[in-house]
Parts: C-alpha cells; sequence; structure tokens
C-alpha cells in the first residue's frame, strides 16, 4: 500500500476512534464551584442603600451600594476560609452603619464548631462596620440580633437576651428572666422589647420595657405562644399561639403520626392588656401551622397598613398569603393558585407586599407585588430566570432581589416595581474571568411516574457532547431536606447552590445527572409535601427514587450498568436505601451526612410506640444491609448538629462486617452544611473521582 494512502488511513481510524470517546471536561470543579454565593440581600429603611453577603471560595463579606448609581463595593475584607459565615446583616436606623454576625452557634455541648483545628478556638460574635467602611468593631459573643429605632441592639447569648448601645463604650447589660430567652422585635418607638421565653412544654410571649427596666408577659398559659409582632403604629401585638399537646403524645418531625397542628392568632395591646384570639385554624391537615413560613418565608406574621395582618397559612392547601382585619373576620386569600408563596418583604410603611413564588413557572421563582391589603397580585419578573430576596429599596416604587438562570450564578438586580420592568445587574458575572460561564448546560425540565401513579419532577443534565446511540453512566442526584425542591438554575441555598455546581461539573465530566424532587419537597402542595408513609413512617419517597433511577435505564443514551446516586443528609438517607434495596439498579453511591437508622436519631423522649419503633427501623438504610453489594463512599463531619456522626459509624460497621465496599472521607469538627469552603471542594471532588473508579470514566 503506497505511504500516502497507509497515512491517510491512519489517520481516519485514529479520528474514528477519538470521536468515540467522550470530550475531556473544559473546567475544574473548582472554577465552578468557587463563583460567588450572595445572601442576605437587605435594604436601608430610609434612602437608597443595600447591603448583602457574599462567599468567594470561603471569604465571606459584607458588600454595599447605594443609589441612583448603585455602584457595588466591598465593605469587609476577611480574606480567609475559616468557616466565618456572616448572617443577619441589618442597617443601624440612621443607615451609617451594618450590624452583622460571624460564625456559627454552639452544640448541645456547649463547643462552638472549629473545622480549622485552630487551638485557640472558634467563638460566633456580633460586629459593627460602618458604611463608610473601616474596621469592624466586635460587639460581643451572641446572634438573634435585633436592632431599635433607637439605635440599642438586643440579642441572645447563652439562651438569654442581652442589651448593648450603639457606642463603643456602651457596655452590654444582661435581661435577667427565666428560661432559654431570645429577642423577636422591637417597638416602632424602641421602647420596648418583644421577645419569646421558652419553658421546655410551654413558651411565654414578654415585653421587656427599656425605660422602666420591666418586664410583662401577655396572657401566659400552658400553651406555645411565638412569633410576636408589633403593629405598624406601636399599639398592638399579634402572636401565634398552638395548644399543648400530652406529654405521651408521640412527637418528632420524621416519625410522628400524620395529624393535624392547629394554631390560632392572638392579638393584644401594646401593654399586654386585652388579648384575645383573633383567628384560629380550620379542622383540617391542610389548617395545620405553617411551619415553612418561618423556615424559608418571611414570618407567619407581619403587620401591615391599615392595622391589618399579612398571614401566611395552607389552609386550602398551598402555602400562602392572607390579609386579616385587626377587627376580625375572615381572612383575604392574595395569592391564589395552585403553587407556592416562598418568601415575602413590606414596604416601610406597610403599604406593599413583594414576594416570590412559582405560580405559572413550577420549578423556578418569580416576583410578585400586592398593594395592601387590598390590591390583586402584579408579576413583576418572568422568563427562564429565578429571582428570590427580593426589597423595597426607599419606597414601594423600586425594588431589589438576586437573580440567577441556568448558567448566571445569583447576582443582585435593581429595578422599578412594575411588570416588565427592566433591570439592572449591581454586579456583572463577567468579571469572574475564571468561571466556565459559556461550557455549562442548561437542564431540561423532565417528569415521570411514580409506581402509585403521582407526577415527580426532576431535572435533566446531558453532556454537550452526547452523540446519537452512545450510552454514558448516569448519576441520580437526591436533595436533602427533604423540605427542598432543586430548580432549573442556580439555587438560593448555600447547599444547594454547591450542589447546582457539582451537577454542572459531573455533567462537564461526561456523565448525564438527573436531579429529582421527590414527594415530601416543596413547591407541590402540602399534600405532596405531607405524603403519607414518608421517612420513618415507611419511606414513602423511596418509590419515587426506583421511579427515577428506572427513568434513567430507560434511556437510550444511558449505560444501564453504570447508575449511581449521590446525596446529602435526606439525600444521604435515600441513596443509602437505594444501595440497599437496588444494588442490581444502582451501581455506587455517595452518601454524604445520611440518617440510616432513624429510631437512633435523637430517638429518646419522642415517646414512640414500639409499633412506630419497628416501622422506622424497617425505613431506615440499616435494615437493608443484608442485600447491600454496591460501593460506596460515606462522607460527614464529624461536629455535624443535624445527623449525628454515629449514624455512619454504625452503618460502616455494619457493611464491613457483610464485606461490602466502603470507602470514607471524615471531616475532623465541621459541621453538617460544611463550613470550609476547602472541605465542599474536598468532598465534592472525591464524589466525582469515586464514580470515575467505580465506573471506569473517562473511557481511556
Amino acid at each position: 500500500m503506497p505511504w500516502n494512502r497507509l497515512r491517510f488511513c491512519i489517520l481516519i481510524l485514529a479520528f474514528t476512534f477519538a470521536a468515540s470517546l467522550p470530550a475531556q471536561q473544559t473546567f475544574t470543579l473548582d472554577q465552578v464551584l468557587g463563583a460567588p454565593y450572595l445572601n442576605e440581600l437587605t435594604a436601608s429603611k430610609t434612602g437608597h442603600r443595600l447591603i448583602w453577603s457574599e462567599n468567594l471560595r470561603g471569604h465571606w463579606n459584607v458588600w454595599a451600594a447605594e443609589g441612583p448609581a448603585f455602584a457595588a463595593r466591598q465593605l469587609t475584607n476577611y480574606n480567609q476560609d475559616d468557616g466565618g459565615e456572616l448572617s443577619e446583616l441589618q442597617f443601624t436606623p440612621d443607615g451609617g452603619a451594618i450590624v452583622y454576625v460571624r460564625g456559627e452557634g454552639k452544640n448541645s455541648a456547649g463547643e462552638y464548631p472549629n473545622p480549622t483545628n485552630n487551638p485557640s478556638g472558634a467563638e460566633e460574635d456580633i460586629w459593627l462596620v460602618s458604611w463608610s467602611g473601616g474596621a469592624p468593631r466586635k460587639i460581643d459573643a451572641g446572634d438573634t440580633v435585633r436592632i431599635s429605632a433607637q439605635g440599642s441592639i438586643a440579642y441572645a447569648k447563652n439562651n438569654q437576651v442581652w442589651l448593648a448601645g450603639p457606642n463603643s463604650d456602651d457596655k452590654p447589660v444582661q435581661i435577667f428572666v427565666r428560661g432559654k430567652n431570645e429577642p423577636l422585635q422591637w417597638s416602632p418607638d424602641g421602647r420596648r422589647l418583644l421577645f419569646a421565653s421558652s419553658r421546655g412544654d410551654h413558651n411565654f410571649i414578654g415585653i421587656y420595657n427599656a425605660e422602666e427596666k420591666s418586664v410583662k408577659f401577655i396572657a401566659p398559659s400552658v400553651d406555645s405562644d411565638s412569633a410576636a409582632v408589633w403593629s405598624v403604629d406601636g399599639k398592638h401585638i399579634a402572636f401565634v399561639r398552638r395548644p399543648a399537646v400530652q406529654r405521651d403524645s408521640p412527637n418528632g418531625f420524621f416519625i410522628e403520626p400524620d395529624r393535624r397542628n392547629p394554631w390560632a392568632i392572638w392579638v393584644a395591646d401594646a401593654d399586654a392588656s386585652n388579648p384575645r384570639e383573633l383567628w384560629h385554624s380550620s379542622a383540617t391537615l391542610q389548617g395545620s401551622f405553617p411551619y415553612m413560613a418561618g423556615d424559608t418565608g418571611g414570618g407567619v406574621l407581619n403587620w401591615g397598613a391599615g392595622n391589618t395582618l399579612l398571614v401566611a397559612s395552607e389552609e386550602d392547601g398551598w402555602q400562602h398569603l392572607y390579609s386579616l382585619a385587626l377587627a376580625g373576620g375572615a381572612p383575604k386569600l392574595l395569592t391564589p393558585g395552585n403553587c407556592e408563596v416562598e418568601q415575602w418583604s413590606l414596604s416601610p410603611d406597610g403599604s406593599s407586599v413583594l414576594y416570590n413564588s412559582n405560580c405559572g413557572d413550577t420549578d423556578r421563582r418569580h416576583l410578585w407585588q400586592i398593594h395592601f391589603p387590598d390590591g390583586a397580585s402584579q408579576q413583576l419578573t418572568r422568563g427562564d430566570s429565578i429571582e428570590w430576596s427580593g426589597v423595597f429599596v426607599g419606597d414601594s416604587n423600586s425594588i431589589a432581589y438576586l437573580h440567577s438562570d441556568a448558567r448566571h450564578f445569583g447576582l443582585p438586580f435593581t429595578q422599578a416595581a412594575a411588570p416588565n420592568a427592566s433591570a439592572t445587574p449591581l454586579r456583572d458575572s463577567a468579571s469572574f474571568k475564571d468561571f466556565p460561564l459559556n461550557d455549562l448546560v442548561i437542564p431540561q425540565p423532565v417528569t415521570f411516574k411514580s409506581s402509585d401513579g403521582l407526577e415527580i419532577h426532576a431535572q435533566l443534565f446531558l453532556p454537550r457532547n452526547l452523540r446519537a446511540g452512545e450510552k454514558r453512566p448516569a448519576l441520580l442526584f437526591l436533595h436533602g431536606g427533604p423540605v427542598r425542591q432543586m430548580l432549573l438554575g442556580w439555587h438560593y441555598m448555600r447547599y444547594y447552590f454547591s450542589t447546582y455546581a457539582m451537577n454542572q461539573f459531573l455533567t462537564n465530566r461526561g456523565y448525564v445527572v438527573l436531579a429529582i424532587n421527590y414527594r415530601s419537597g416543596i413547591g407541590y402542595g402540602r399534600a405532596f409535601r405531607e405524603a403519607p408513609g414518608r421517612a420513618g413512617r415507611g419511606a414513602s419517597e423511596y418509590q419515587d427514587v426506583l421511579a427515577a433511577g428506572k427513568y434513567l435505564q430507560n434511556r437510550v443514551d444511558v449505560d444501564s450498568k453504570r447508575i449511581g446516586l449521590w446525596g446529602g443528609s435526606y439525600g444521604g438517607y435515600l441513596t443509602a436505601l437505594g444501595l440497599g434495596h437496588n444494588s442490581d439498579l444502582f451501581a455506587a453511591g455517595v452518601d454524604t451526612h445520611g440518617v440510616h437508622d432513624w429510631p437512633t436519631d435523637n430517638w429518646q423522649g419522642k415517646n414512640i410506640s414500639p409499633e412506630l419503633t419497628k416501622l422506622a427501623h424497617d425505613s431506615s438504610p440499616v435494615s437493608t444491609v443484608d442485600t447491600w453489594k454496591s460501593p460506596v463512599l460515606f462522607i460527614h463531619g464529624d461536629d455535624d448538629r443535624n445527623v449525628i456522626f454515629s449514624q455512619t459509624v454504625d452503618l460502616v460497621a455494619r457493611l464491613r462486617a457483610r464485606g461490602v465496599h466502603i470507602e470514607q472521607l471524615i471531616f475532623p469538627d465541621e459541621v453538617h452544611d460544611f463550613l470550609l469552603y476547602s472541605n465542599w471542594l474536598r468532598a465534592l471532588q472525591a464524589n466525582s473521582d469515586f464514580f470515575d473508579r467505580q465506573f471506569s470514566w473517562p473511557q481511556k
């Protein structure tokens, strides 16, 4: 054969062989995971000032901007990945300084987290920094900060309420009240402080009078009172009352039987006199206390204009907002539809409400406005983006919010409070030069039916270089919570900001990735979130995991022998169930700080019957070890305050005894939601490397 022809054949064969291999990844995990995470967007009550926290590879700092130009600038200069998370950003009354909390609180043993293993220890402290910049000033150790109109700073330290003045020479003083106490809200004139006093099986609402240095309790009873708020004019107080429960009643979010959790709204005058019930929930399951309103929302109760309360409720089976007049009567539904409101805030005068919801766009969030209390909702943002943390700026005519989409991580924007108004970014993603914006894929929304017919939503990530007829390894991602929802873009929560980055990285590595929203998550109504048989009551969510695995198995672009699953916390629990129940389908998994045996996860004192204890054990991964064959990587921090570390210790011991291939990555003194960026990077890189080894990927 002539040399030219031979060389041509060699080139063709080489090209054909190269074309049969997946393209190499085009970015590193650090490039995508290292995108800045923004949170705590806050507006001053007067003027046009904004602040937010920003975490860039573990360096948490306060950023600020002021209208009309809204040029962003960094106020603090923390430059180490030391676990110093920033939270509770607030302006002083004149907008001239910002108060914030740096660090994390104590565990049950009274220890602060110390993931850097610093021999000097760590602490959770309250700081103040001037709007003009300069070195921050430490106020005291503590958290749960509330600032009065007069500049007094109330906060919680060692389960007690403390007060500090605005000046550096003001010595903090303690308000001595029995029980575990924390501040709730100052009166509009800054003279009286509402606080919550927990007494174990009952809770009181107290009023501290700063001028008289006296304490009164509002209608004390055997019930549990919470969520107290002042009216705009300072003349009234509203609070939530939840009735006492029998001492021998089973309790525990993940294992107690489904039952009503009734609640009522009470009001009283500013001096604690004339307490009375204003409204109570219906005698239905959906009338139960809307705990998600305090978890991710803007609070169950807020006072608006006209002595009218803004109330969160699930009376119609969805989390919605209602108005309730001080004079009484039936609450008025403000946000109708088979969709859910998630976050909300009011204008300073209480005349407008800004909220986000998934109405009309189930797996995203957009912003809406209500002219309170009688106006109709109008949608302010829409499209393929996600908006959250909306606040009014200056008045009710302008708003600021955080905005992301499938490729762009969340950044602050401002716009007029009007539909389809043009939005202006306060920061530019293009300024982060190493961020692989154009290499990210746009996840596709997919739905499939679980074995009982329930529709499940998911996001499908397909590699860019996937060709017809090619079969790739696939990974199923399971979120935690379980009261969470994965979205069609960068997430608003830091944990899922990180896992979204990881799903993009895995896709860039060549994997097909499916992130599912299984039953017991949010966004699809109370009946979906409170699905019968969930968690320790029967693990009914697992049928959704299995259906997702079969969905992947039946895809023409998936290698059915190389399907893995990974997740953290509740997602770790479901990962372990998948490996234990169906090693025939799930060939490998990464379980990060998952629950493995419900009865050993802080079970004491919950009054669980032997029958329910057995059901919970049978709903746990430890009951599946005899059929567990697939290799697994366990990742856990041993100062985890959400899932006790012994959950992983016990399951590893059981699987070792049965010869299952075990790998582990343990972080001493790290908490559940890893505080160090370096630990996130190590954990997720170990995750990717583990699947590469188990699935021999990429092909050589």
